[in-house]
């Protein structure tokens, strides 16, 4: 280790970024230090999984722990709508459906790495402590309820991590930086690089409830433990009902910023006034306790202009966000840090750590991240294409493929490219049988960053 560094890596954040990234760094013999501001274990939102996380928990040999835990299973993904309509599908190889209605099962594709058929339902509190006492027991040193202020770079090859010790700030001298700090985003905000997202400028309100027949809401109530995404009959507003337990269900909406700020940030009243909308879950839900106070979630999505510089990544939350409607935030906090720190791992070795040394890793995450957005925004755009895709065997793997997670080797699935093109076809044509049902979300080239 150089002269005048403490660690060899120092991690902002021990969110399932930061653990991961400080595991694979354990194992491969690094010093390195996480630096938690909160105690876990603490609420979280983002809790439900993809298949792409099991690769990883592989790795790090915490496979056991999270089965031992006995999270709820997840064996797929619903979708459901209040538009009854029925829909000729056009060219579609599919019978009439109804419009943004759709099930799949993660056991139809195999998946490298994923040697089971479900991924799980978790309580992040649960489920983050799990993976930061892990990175403990693999040598990573954790301190918790320690604030990161601000890094000072102006020793490129020696940046130092203004520590908050009490009412006491500390300077721990690194050799390289990482930031995990999730949506608090510190280095972003530090040194300038965020971008709100043009397109996806969301806030969710969401809730625990004890009680809720998820079965009743369900299409086939065997499917009643898949996550469900509940669309509403309002402009790009949907709901999410996520099992944490057999009878505790975290269920939240997550609108456009403009449409919440207009109720005044009334949370109660935004909640059950949207939920109202769809009567078949606003009688369900009113049957059910509530047990925990509405809590709110802004600055959903947004990017940034760069994620890795001279002694220094961004990963997870830290470095992008996008919607969250197919549980992605986990997946690729953990698959971000699995791709960092084998950039970092190189970089140590060979005792350099500018920027160049963490193109594999910027690349690898753009390629899945910028995937994922554009999966996200032809839905929104146009949903009923999502359904029909699903339905369609032509494309249903590949769809399945990128709600597995399944998007960072490799080119992107063909499905998203024919997707792109129908959805400019029906948008060029007023007369198309689904021009009236193009969502107002429309995103730009140029909307995926870094």
């Amino acid at each position: 280790m150089p002269e005048g560094a403490r660690y060899d890596v120092g991690v902002i954040g021990g969110g399932p970024a930061g653990s991961t990234v400080a595991s694979y760094l354990a194992q491969a013999g690094l010093d390195v230090a996480v630096f938690e501001s909160s105690v876990f274990p603490r609420e979280h939102v983002g809790e439900s999984l993809v298949p792409a996380v099991i690769p990883v928990m592989h790795d790090l040999g915490v496979t056991a722990k999270i089965e031992a835990a006995g999270f709820p299973r997840k064996f797929g993904a619903a979708w459901t709508s209040s538009d009854n309509r029925l829909t000729n599908p056009l060219d579609f190889h599919v019978g009439s459906h109804g419009w943004g209605v759709a099930e799949v099962s993660y056991h139809e594709r195999d998946q490298a790495g994923v040697d089971r058929v479900y991924a799980w339902h978790v309580d992040r509190g649960e489920f983050d402590l799990i993976l930061l006492k892990h990175a403990e027991e693999l040598g990573a040193s954790v301190f918790s309820g320690v604030r990161v202020n601000r890094v000072d770079f102006s020793q490129p090859d020696l940046p130092v991590l203004q520590v908050n010790v009490g009412r006491t700030t500390a300077p721990v001298p690194v050799r390289m930086v990482v930031d995990a700090s999730g949506r608090q985003t510190q280095l972003g905000n530090q040194l300038k690089l965020k971008v709100p997202d043009p397109v996806f400028n969301q806030y969710a309100i969401h809730s625990w409830f004890e009680g809720l027949d998820r079965a009743s809401l369900a299409r086939d109530p065997a499917q009643a433990e898949y996550i469900h995404v509940h669309f509403l009959p309002l402009e790009a507003t949907w709901v999410w009902q996520i099992p944490i337990t057999d009878t505790i269900t975290s269920v939240g909406v997550v609108t456009q910023k403009a449409r919440f700020k207009a109720a005044k940030d009334d949370l109660e009243t935004f909640f059950w006034d949207s939920v109202g909308s769809r009567p078949d879950l606003l009688q369900s839900l009113r049957k059910c306790e509530r047990l925990r106070p509405f809590k709110s979630e802004g600055d959903y999505s947004y990017g940034m202009r760069q994620i890795a510089g001279d002694s220094m990544v961004l990963i997870g939350d830290a470095a992008r966000f996008v919607d969250p409607i197919f549980s992605s935030g986990v997946s690729v906090a953990m698959n971000s840090a699995r791709f960092a720190a084998a950039d970092i791992i190189a970089a140590a070795k060979a005792g350099d750590f500018r920027r160049e040394r963490f193109d594999n890793y910027v690349n690898i995450l753009r390629r899945g991240v910028n995937s994922w957005y554009d999966f996200i925004s032809i839905y929104y755009r146009l949903n009923i294409l999502f359904t029909a895709f699903i339905d369609d065997p032509r494309y249903r793997l590949d769809v399945i493929r990128m709600l597995q997670g399944d998007v960072y080797d490799g080119e992107e699935p063909p499905a998203l490219g024919v997707m792109r093109e129908f959805v400019a076809a029906v948008e060029a044509d007023p007369n198309h049988l689904w021009h009236n049902r193009l969502g107002d979300l429309k995103a730009p080239a140029t909307a995926a960053l870094f």
